[in-house]
């Protein structure tokens, strides 16, 4: 089927982005067709727009950027049983050229998972890529347990407000770092300490810390080797750049990638149900070219609060209306 979307035709700046009629592959046995009622900013996202990735992802044009989607099934495959027409679902769709700026886009049903009755589609649309991140940086990889001390870095970010109340929820003692702006924000989503980077050296004023989740990478990475215990962990979104860091204290330092995953987006949903996670939506803007250039050039700030959402539902009932 044919679905409007926002696109690139060649890899650059901003000026790359533009809305287009694309041809979706048809429907596999174990997919569904998602009416795309919200997505939502990834860092991912401008980084594979300016083409840094395409080394990684050797797709042809036209690509359909987004890796979050909340909306309506509209369509299944012959062999889906647990998913029907009209299903309220969210997911970190497969990386693929067919991503989630669409009006449709296509899902595998193990990654999807649904939205609970008291979630919208906008808050749910935030969580897919950031949720997983921090829930598989602070308990796959980073094994934290309830009583150790955790520090994560940019707290007020996408990822850090889910890794806050994530850390929390497990009984862990929660230390971010965060503009002042942003410090009543994180406490009350359950950090015990913001240390305002602004004014104050976290290295100056850290020690004996079991786990540092990093998404900064450069001199911040660097100095989060020294606040951490012997034999404590760091995780980074990044590349490890200085090993001899980490041998030196027995550190164990690894560097993520997300896997989908619809059994723990499952549990995020089951969360946001029992109010112990919440979406912190900074901004939204509507799925048009206009609307995603202003997301872009928002998220690449780095001073985005929270998740920078694409609300799609105006769109699709105007498009419905006519």
């Amino acid at each position: 089927m044919e679905t409007r979307a926002i696109v690139i035709n060649e890899y650059g700046d901003k000026e790359r982005l533009e809305e287009a009629t694309v041809t979706l592959p048809t429907v596999g046995a174990d997919q569904v067709l998602v009416k795309v009622a919200a997505t939502s900013i990834n860092p991912i996202d401008w980084k594979l727009r300016e083409g840094y990735l395409q080394q990684m992802f050797s797709w042809e044009f036209p690509i359909i950027l987004g890796w979050d989607v909340a909306g309506e099934i509209v369509e299944v495959g012959q062999d889906v049983k647990d998913y029907q027409i009209g299903d309220r679902v969210f997911a970190r769709p497969e990386t693929t050229r067919f991503g989630t700026y669409a009006d449709y886009t296509l899902v595998d049903t193990n990654l999807l998972a649904r939205i609970p009755e008291t979630v919208s589609f906008t808050e749910a649309a935030a969580v897919p890529l950031a949720g997983l991140t921090a829930l598989q940086a602070l308990f796959d990889h980073g094994v934290l347990k309830a009583g150790e001390k955790v520090l994560i870095h940019a707290g007020a970010g996408g990822v850090g407000t889910y890794a806050i109340q994530l850390a929390k929820n497990a009984g862990a003692y929660v230390i971010t770092t965060a503009s002042p702006r942003n410090h009543d924000l994180l406490k009350k989503l359950g950090a015990d300490e913001v240390i305002d980077y602004h004014t104050t050296d976290f290295e100056e004023v850290l020690s004996d810390i079991d786990l540092v989740f990093d998404t900064m990478g450069g001199e911040i990475q660097k100095k989060s080797f020294s606040v951490l215990k012997e034999q404590g962990r760091l995780i980074s979104v990044l590349s490890i750049e200085d090993d001899s860091l980490a041998a030196a204290k027995q550190i164990e330092a690894k560097a993520i990638w997300l896997r989908t995953n619809g059994e723990q987006l499952s549990e995020l949903g089951k969360l946001m149900a029992e109010g112990k996670l919440v979406s912190v939506i900074g901004a939204t803007f509507p799925l048009t070219r206009q609307g995603v250039y202003d997301a872009h050039a928002l998220s690449e700030t780095h001073h985005a609060v929270g998740k920078i959402v694409i609300d799609n539902q105006e769109n699709l009932n105007k498009n419905q209306a006519k």
